[in-house]
């Protein structure tokens, strides 16, 4: 059996929709790697970030929020890459938010106990909890539910405790080799997160119902030493839905594609130019083809 110097271990941060996983993850690497909003179903794909220090990696796998209800392929497709992730980890870490426990938490809770992995369960939001002896009752009855977990109070949006967070994990993490390279981020590549920065905006800045019917696909992504060019395609799936996001004489789709711009040009390290185009294809997130050649693929 070798014995190695080093510590590498995988990580699954789940939960309900919503209760902000993506952006625990993204400060806990200190990188903004998954896209985040107040909409639910935001996260679509296992997104990997990367976190190194010294002889230290810990790979934490962004999950989208398992759910029920939702009959679409699309929602089968968000709840299987959750529920894979669960599988193929060292060490679950289950967001709940604060004093809630819905019947999504529950659902969630299933998953967890089925996949028999050690977890650890931190309450989000604890900064907005004025009296904190409120929590008291909430964390005593996780404690009952999984006495082996630990419990931490934390704010993913503000990063209070994560420092207690980070510093449980790794001590659970495993030995073994590096399975990235130490100055690796993540796995996806550039043209996937640009592809979600678009969608980050588009969802923002739409209303509740039009996001969960479009997606992006990159059609065009070159670089040249001075400057990147990216033709991205919105998919929307009816006609009706074409005008919503355009907007005015083109007034919200010309917002999207400068606020994504900025933010591609940060990603890249080089100024971009970013044309949009909006599509509509058909009924695409309730077809199981549709969604493989959108980059849906079995997680």
């Amino acid at each position: 059996m070798m014995d190695f110097d080093t510590i590498c271990g995988t990580v699954a941060i789940v939960g309900r929709p919503n209760v902000g996983k993506s952006t625990l993850m993204n400060h806990l690497i200190g990188q903004k790697l998954s896209i985040t909003s107040r909409k639910a179903q935001t996260t679509r794909h296992q997104v990997m970030g990367i976190w190194t220090e010294g002889n230290t990696q810990v790979v934490f796998v962004d999950t989208p929020g398992i759910h029920t209800g939702g009959k679409r392929a699309l929602n089968r497709y968000l709840n299987k890459a959750a529920s894979n992730a669960l599988q193929d980890v060292d060490l679950v870490v289950w967001l709940l938010e604060r004093d809630k426990f819905t019947d999504q938490d529950a659902h969630v809770e299933k998953q967890v106990r089925e996949s028999a992995k050690p977890v650890i369960i931190a309450l989000n939001k604890f900064d907005q909890v004025h009296d904190k002896a409120k929590l008291m009752p909430v964390a005593q009855k996780m404690q009952m539910r999984f006495p082996e977990a630990e419990i931490v109070p934390l704010s993913a949006l503000k990063g209070f405790n994560q420092d207690t967070l980070m510093n449980l994990i790794t001590t659970r993490m495993p030995k073994g080799p590096f399975m990235f390279d130490p100055d690796q981020l993540t796995d996806k590549s550039l043209r996937f997160l640009v592809a979600e920065i678009v969608r980050e905006k588009l969802v923002r800045q739409c209303g509740d119902e039009l996001p969960y019917r479009t997606t992006v696909e990159i059609e065009k992504f070159e670089e040249t030493p001075e400057r990147c060019f990216i033709h991205a395609c919105i998919y929307v799936e009816r006609k009706s839905q074409k005008p919503i996001l355009i907007g005015n004489q083109g007034s919200r789709l010309k917002q999207i594609g400068t606020e994504a711009r900025l933010d591609a040009a940060e990603l890249i390290g080089l100024p971009v130019h970013l044309e949009l185009w909006v599509k509509v294809r058909d009924r695409w997130s309730d077809d199981e083809a549709a969604l493989a050649q959108l980059g849906y693929k079995d997680p």
